[in-house]
């Protein structure tokens, strides 16, 4: 699924009868106009269909129920707004009879003082409550605004829509993911194994390819083939190459190309590939460039066939429609209990590098490059370690995410939390930043205690309290949110 494509909601507006109709009119109005404003489209009853367009009858939620139903491949998630108190059991039973199974976000409207009069009372505070109850009692699980009322044209609202929309992008996209493990795992990394059949049970398959016959498919490519040509000029437009052996950046190209047909062949949403360091020793590069490239363009790709590190990268990219990386939790930072170093080799998409020049340009340029990997390359040669792309991350807000197979329970875990990427002062190598964590010891114990692995998959975006709505309370997963 293009995580790009607009997001679109089914609204059911309700209404009751001892309350203002009035209302009912005014409220279908403005949640119809905010929805809009803020780049999503919408699916809702006809103001001709029922009284105001609104949701009040069992007629009323039949007609409403069935409109939904007919536009079901287009619904990523269903407001529910109720500018009076609204009737409940006609929300429930829209939402059953649509046989929609997406997020629902309930929003009541405020009272205002001065207008509590029977010509203008809204009571939604209490209805919100009600329509809680019956769907609780269905056992359909919702989302809740902020603040228990808020003003469909306020900014808190807008922050609320686009929160919603994030949880509905992770809900749609994790309905039947398809990921690449290309290799065996990496023989000293234990730390990365996992339960495809508990993946498999929350409906996320896995595509194993042995790396032999990525290399043999590769052996076969000509250097003027057209594909392995039209790889390498987008491998020199990505990143600099002026320093790595045109040998080197050949082979990348045609390794690119073999990996990309045959994720085009599987229909997969991200890989995960081995590389350490089987790669480098007996084909002579590191592939985290085309892994960079694949991930700046939402194709998520992990180190050390981490399958459930790229599900947190995928999570991180449905929820901001921005590219992830994966990292390490690497280093203290000093003597700071609340900073540390992230890093990888690296193969970060290129859009996480701090810029060139600084940012001082309108339009600047990516400050990474390519390189060789420094650590391999100590001991078997430079020459067979290049592939990287080196770089620092751009100071700016954070948000990071971890999943991992609880084999002995039979269950996925994760946890979730923000941060920020800092400016301090680092001299080192790789893709690196500097990540300050309120509370770092604290989550650093949770992360141990519970047997997490070290990869961590992070975006530079602020969208934790979404994540941990979406795979908390609709995909039912163990979540801590860190804060």
């Amino acid at each position: 699924m293009s995580t790009r494509q607009k997001t679109t909601f089914g609204v059911i507006v309700g209404n009751r009868g001892f309350f203002p109709d009035i209302l009912a009119k005014q409220g279908r109005k403005s949640i119809l106009d905010v929805v809009a404003k803020n780049g999503f489209n919408s699916v809702a009853l006809p103001m001709q269909e029922t009284k105001y367009g609104a949701v009040e009858t069992f007629a009323d939620a039949k007609k409403c129920a069935a409109l939904f139903a007919k536009n079901a491949e287009k619904i990523d998630g269903i407001i529910v707004t109720l500018p009076n108190f609204g009737d409940e059991k006609a929300v429930a039973e829209t939402i059953k009879r649509s046989g929609l199974n997406v997020p629902i976000l309930i929003a009541a409207s405020p009272d205002t003082l001065g207008k509590m009069s029977a010509s203008n009372r809204r009571d939604s505070f209490c209805g919100k409550i009600s329509v809680c109850n019956n769907l609780r009692q269905a056992a359909i699980p919702y989302t809740l605004t902020k603040s228990h009322t808020v003003k469909a044209e306020s900014a808190e609202f807008s922050k609320d829509l686009d929160d919603f929309a994030s949880v509905c992008r992770i809900i749609k996209g994790l309905k039947s993911p398809r990921f690449g493990a290309i290799g065996a795992r990496t023989g000293a990394f234990n730390t990365v194994r996992y339960s495809e059949k508990i993946l498999e049970l929350s409906g996320i398959s896995v595509e194993t390819i042995d790396l032999s016959e990525i290399l043999g498919r590769v052996a076969l490519l000509a250097d003027n083939d057209r594909g392995v040509k039209a790889k390498l000029n987008a491998i020199k437009k990505y990143t600099s190459t002026e320093s790595v052996p045109r040998e080197a950046l050949l082979k990348m190209a045609k390794f690119g190309r073999v990996i990309d047909k045959w994720i085009k062949e599987m229909e997969l949403n991200g890989t995960a590939i081995q590389c350490w360091t089987s790669l480098e020793e007996f084909f002579g590069i590191v592939p985290c460039t085309l892994m960079s490239m694949m991930s700046e363009t939402l194709l998520p790709s992990a180190c050390e066939v981490d399958i459930t590190g790229v599900l947190g990268m995928y999570i991180l990219q449905l929820a901001s429609a921005t590219p992830s990386a994966l990292l390490d939790w690497n280093n203290n930072y000093g003597s700071d209990p609340d900073k540390c170093v992230v890093f990888h080799c690296s193969n970060l998409p290129k859009s996480m590098f701090k810029p060139a020049n600084g940012g001082q340009d309108p339009t600047p340029r990516c400050g990474a490059k390519m390189h060789f990997q420094e650590i391999i390359a100590g001991a078997m040669g430079k020459d067979s370690a290049y592939g990287t792309i080196a770089g620092r991350i751009a100071a700016g807000k954070a948000t990071f995410c971890r999943t991992t197979t609880d084999d002995t329970a039979g269950i996925i875990s994760a946890y979730v939390g923000e941060g920020e990427f800092t400016n301090d002062k680092l001299d080192t190598f790789g893709g690196y930043g500097v990540m300050k964590v309120w509370n770092l010891q604290t989550l650093m114990q949770y992360i141990c205690k519970m047997g997490f692995e070290h990869h961590v998959a992070v975006s530079r975006t602020e969208k934790a309290d979404a994540i941990a709505e979406a795979l908390d309370n609709y995909m039912g997963w163990e979540v801590y949110r860190h804060e």
